[in-house]
């Protein structure tokens, strides 16, 4: 069965699609089927994976909207073992339109149930607020990772982020796990990132992943051409960091098991 994996913060500029995409794709490349769920009205994911937003037809809207099979919505990518259920910006209307629907919480977790046996990963990509749509991706995971800047405002909300997910543990989802704090956009010539790893590290200590991820030109790149790091440059630093990213998660989840 395959385990859900929701990346979520609702600070923006985190690296968190950054992080959906690469990672899954780098879990693809160590042969581990993957889907990534784009639930983020940006539908930064979807474009970042090749994949034209204008012509999205059914996708993560129609999915929480429930009036499509989950199956229906599924695409393939370019990328080796990883299919994509798209994001339009259509999908900003559907914060309101559930706010009346009973369960309106748990419409993901309903829409998703059934595809737990075709993947071994299931990533959801959330939207940087902490609406109906990110509640939605929490209900639904198994376990959450927490992208965090390696910049002055790191910590900032971080405390919001933590109370949302103990709150959603209580009521909505009791298995949620915090799969991990990942560090992001580190520039080790930069002694606030230094800072910043050693407080996050001091404060959570195992709740950190050891991958820290790199400031890296061709991470940023990478998005504006349609693929992952892993397609555009897998020399590149930034495909490294990931491919070690993805290596810790299976082997956590192998312990685990």
């Amino acid at each position: 069965m395959g385990k859900i994996i929701a990346i979520a913060n609702q600070k923006g500029g985190v690296g968190k699609t950054t992080t959906t995409v690469n990672l899954a794709a780098s879990l693809g490349v160590l042969e581990k089927k993957v889907l990534l769920i784009d639930a983020d009205p940006q539908a930064n994911a979807t474009s970042g994976l090749g994949i034209e937003v204008e012509d999205v037809e059914l996708g993560t809207y129609q999915l929480l909207e429930l009036t499509t099979d989950a199956k229906d919505t599924i695409i393939k990518t370019d990328s080796p073992n990883l299919d994509l259920i798209p994001a339009h910006i259509d999908l900003v209307a559907i914060e309101i339109e559930l706010v009346d629907k009973d369960d309106r919480e748990y419409m993901m977790r309903k829409a998703i149930s059934d595809l737990r046996d075709s993947y071994d990963y299931i990533l959801i990509d959330c939207a940087p607020s902490l609406g109906l749509l990110t509640l939605n991706a929490l209900t639904a995971a198994d376990s959450v990772i927490i992208p965090i800047q390696c910049e002055y405002f790191a910590l900032e909300g971080l405390g919001k982020l933590l109370n949302t997910i103990k709150s959603v543990q209580k009521v909505h989802n009791p298995n949620l796990d915090i799969e991990g704090m990942l560090l992001t956009m580190y520039d080790q010539r930069l002694r606030l990132s230094n800072q910043v790893v050693e407080e996050v590290r001091k404060h959570f200590a195992d709740m950190v992943f050891d991958t820290i991820i790199q400031r890296n030109v061709r991470l940023s790149e990478a998005p504006s051409y349609g693929e992952s790091i892993i397609k555009y440059d897998a020399s590149s630093k930034g495909a490294t960091n990931y491919l070690n990213l993805a290596n810790e998660v299976v082997k956590k989840n192998k312990e685990i098991a």
